[in-house]
């Protein structure tokens, strides 16, 4: 991987577990920042589907980042105001720790 092949900038959340302060039931969580860094963003497929009566599309693809120990599937990525639901996080099949390819789904999401 070539260094200019990550010309788009991303930034990785985790979901923490949220808590009502009166009740003290979980919440839905709140998205926190983890990490932000260069990465190269490719579509691979795209699709629409009808659910519900509401036309829906769906964008899968793939995320290529210089490796992070830190990084994990419970993830999403947010960049240029896309949501990108991090499906597996896979090492580089030589040394494991070059760079990681991360399978992601957008478009269908809860947020």
């Amino acid at each position: 991987m070539r260094a200019g092949d990550l010309r788009h900038r991303i930034t990785f959340q985790q979901l923490l577990p949220g808590v009502d302060p009166e009740t003290q039931e979980p919440t839905d969580g709140v998205w926190v920042d983890v990490a932000t860094v260069q990465a190269a963003i490719t579509p691979l497929s795209g699709r629409e589907f009808i659910a519900a009566k509401a036309v829906n599309s769906e964008v899968v693809g793939r995320i290529v980042i210089r490796y992070r120990a830190d990084i994990k599937a419970s993830m999403r990525g947010l960049s240029r105001g896309l949501i990108y639901n991090i499906q597996g996080v896979l090492p580089d099949p030589k040394s494991g720790r070059e760079y990681l390819t991360l399978p992601y789904s957008e478009g269908v999401n809860d947020g």
